[in-house]
């Protein structure tokens, strides 16, 4: 499918009326660095210019956490284990993270995304939806306000953008894909449909691998294909998501752009050097696991109920497990009993154990009233 140019059409076509029953065709921007990790490196290290770049660990075990343009060429992705990313390009450089950093360069963007509206939803440090349908500085066109965004953040930080335009969060988050690195497209209320019915149903956002070979077990391969499913067939194999699956096939996607997205959990992971496959040896590794959870628990005053195990093979198949029990966890001791407890279950094992996560969610503060709040711990 050829990337969409930048267009005004999306307001042209799709005036708001003043008709107060008229629907409200809403503006939506998703702001996606290119590459963005790996191109931080590249700014502040002159020597990494042009050169595959991933950021992550170079150890047996290690996996890229992102990977410069140059290096996606040879086909180096993100969670990519490094042994393999080395093997498809052996000229690649890794580079350490500098999680602080990118912490500090994404408050920079955020601060100019803050110029033109305060609906902003932040989706990871490097990506962000915007509704821009009302806007501080009173700009009628949002692919306006995309260029200006970008422009800022280049002169800002050094580093490109790319931007998606839409009337909603999908097909704003699949635009800014179509024109990407550092580029923005525009996908219009009357181009959605037939967009959507054109796409691979495994590249929507939101579908994974898993999906996307169950789809196509029943014949949805494309949007268009999934438009022909009836809404009983779709919740009868996807349940709740069925409804979601069905609505998109047709370009329709209500979610409003939310500046407090619900966040619900904790989480810390480790990948081990060697694979486990004692007992003793891998409830030894939940116990700094659950310490990094609780002491960033404890640092925003809140807690949980209901810890989650993570599991990852050596084969890298991996499980969950959870348990919530009926007041809050009171220590690190205790996350990391119940965890353990969890992990007793898949003993013994046959497979080696390459990595562990253990996650507190169902937040409260102090007197068990939930709470929103998310951290992912890197």
């Amino acid at each position: 499918m050829a990337a969409l140019d930048e267009m005004t059409a999306l307001e042209r076509d799709h005036e708001v009326e003043t008709d107060d029953a008229a629907p409200v065709i809403r503006k939506i921007i998703h702001v996606d660095m290119d590459a963005f990790y790996a191109s931080v490196e590249q700014r502040d290290n002159p020597d990494l210019r042009g050169k595959p770049v991933a950021v992550g660990g170079s150890a047996a075990r290690g996996v890229v956490a992102a990977a410069s343009y140059e290096a996606r060429a040879f086909g180096v992705r993100s969670a990519l284990p490094s042994v393999t990313a080395k093997r498809r390009c052996p000229d690649l450089v890794f580079v350490k993270p500098r999680f602080d950093v990118y912490r500090s360069v994404s408050a920079q963007i955020h601060q100019i995304f803050a110029e033109h509206t305060d609906l902003i939803e932040p989706l990871s440090l490097d990506e962000a939806y915007l509704d821009v349908t009302e806007n501080k500085q009173g700009i009628a066109f949002a692919t306006e306000i995309a260029t200006i965004i970008r422009a800022r953040i280049k002169d800002a930080t050094g580093l490109n953008a790319s931007a998606g335009i839409s009337y909603c969060k999908f097909l704003a988050k699949m635009a800014s894909d179509l024109n990407k690195p550092n580029g923005q497209a525009v996908i219009t209320p009357k181009m959605g449909p037939a967009f959507v019915a054109d796409l691979a149903v495994k590249k929507f956002h939101g579908v994974g691998p898993a999906t996307a070979e169950k789809m196509q077990r029943l014949g949805i391969v494309t949007g268009a294909d999934l438009r022909e499913k009836s809404l009983a067939l779709l919740r009868d194999n996807f349940g709740k998501s069925g409804g979601w699956y069905y609505r998109i096939s047709r370009g329709i996607d209500e979610r409003p752009v939310q500046p407090d997205r619900p966040r619900k959990s904790i989480g810390a992971e480790d990948t081990f050097a060697a694979d486990i496959f004692e007992l003793k040896a891998a409830r030894a590794e939940l116990i700094p696991l659950a310490e990094k959870v609780w002491n960033h628990a404890e640092n925003k005053r809140i807690s949980g109920r209901t810890v989650t195990l993570k599991v990852k093979y050596a084969d890298f198949q991996q499980i969950t497990r959870s348990r919530t029990v009926r007041q809050n966890v009171r220590n690190a001791d205790e996350i990391a009993e119940i965890a353990g407890t969890l992990l007793a279950e898949l003993f013994p094992v046959q497979k080696g154990i390459r990595l562990l996560g253990v996650t507190l969610s169902s937040l409260g503060d102090s007197s068990g009233r939930v709470r929103d709040e998310q951290m992912s711990l890197l």
